[in-house]
């Protein structure tokens, strides 16, 4: 299988909230290798690995996040094949 890579930047009400071990219990329940962490500007950026379509799902969810969230803004870039990840991490 060849893995698909995207990485995502996502804004809005997204630190304090759940929002990276709600996406990575998404992640793992996909079969998704990555991670999500939090950035300085109150942005978290997520990377995902794996099946495209299962990877087009999680990027879609990723707009919802969370009960305590409020996504304003994602922002998607294809990344190169590299060697993925062995799981889903938050950092």
């Amino acid at each position: 299988m060849t893995s698909y890579y995207l990485r995502a930047l996502v804004t809005g009400k997204v630190q304090g909230v759940g929002y990276r071990r709600a996406t990575q219990k998404q992640a793992l329940q996909a079969n998704i290798t990555g991670y999500a962490k939090n950035l300085a500007d109150g942005r978290v950026e997520v990377l995902m690995c794996g099946d495209r379509e299962k990877v087009k799902t999680l990027s879609e969810w990723l707009w919802q996040g969370p009960a305590n969230a409020r996504v304003t803004h994602v922002e998607y870039e294809t990344l190169a094949q590299d060697h993925a990840p062995d799981t889903f991490s938050t950092q």
